[in-house]
């Protein structure tokens, strides 16, 4: 990995339980890599916690008011200076270590995009209604772009940074993962790859953010953003 930089954009809002560890987690990979924090105006604790470990973050950047997970991801592809972008939930449902897998194929020189897919992860064989509402969204998304992937909806994507930094993010919440999937499709010679990752879900208790709102939204992304 010779002159290679991976920057890790995590958007985090109201994570003050999750925040320190993720960012240990993302720490112990051994990548080359620089962290950008998009703190999206949490109310909580949020705030402080980041304060505390800044020494482990390239940048913290903080929002006025809240606006949502595309907006801090569009917030934070602005200061990306790695090779490729990653997106990191800060909750721990997503495996850092998997940052490895998802860099294969780009670091190999076969992809420009790299999905990590939760479908075939052990966690995902029970049919939740969140599981079951991927899978259709994923279906619709495919339907429209021509493209053959399993897991539209999953926060690990990672892209060659010049690319990403070529697309203007419009969503502001969840529907950035369609928006950016339709956008992707159409760049002429963007080559697309999946891999498999784990997944370790939360519950709404726990903390999940994502509502039915948010899945009505997508449906309108896909029709909205295949159709430009």
């Amino acid at each position: 990995m010779q002159n290679f930089k991976l920057t890790v954009i995590v958007p985090v809002f109201n994570e003050e339980k999750t925040i320190e560890e993720i960012i240990n987690r993302i720490h112990a990979v051994d990548i080359p890599k620089e962290i950008i924090v998009i703190d999206d105006c949490s109310n909580d604790s949020t705030a402080q916690v980041l304060k505390k470990i800044s020494d482990k973050v390239d940048k913290i950047i903080r929002h006025e008011r809240n606006m949502g997970k595309g907006a801090a991801i569009r917030t934070g592809v602005q200061f990306a200076s790695g090779n490729a972008v990653v997106i990191q939930d800060a909750d721990l449902e997503y495996n850092p270590q998997d940052f490895h897998k998802l860099l294969k194929p780009f670091l190999d020189g076969s992809a420009d995009v790299v999905y990590g897919s939760r479908v075939r992860a052990e966690t995902q064989k029970r049919l939740t209604i969140h599981h079951l509402a991927n899978r259709f969204l994923t279906f619709l998304s495919n339907l429209l772009s021509g493209l053959k992937i399993t897991d539209m909806e999953t926060c690990y994507k990672l892209f060659r940074t010049n690319l990403i930094k070529g697309i203007t993010i419009e969503q502001n919440r969840f529907g950035f993962e369609p928006e950016i999937t339709a956008k992707i499709a159409k760049i002429p010679g963007c080559r697309i790859q999946e891999v498999d990752i784990s997944y370790s879900g939360r519950t709404y208790h726990e903390g999940k953010k994502i509502t039915w709102r948010d899945g009505i939204n997508a449906i309108k992304c896909i029709i909205k953003y295949s159709r430009k």
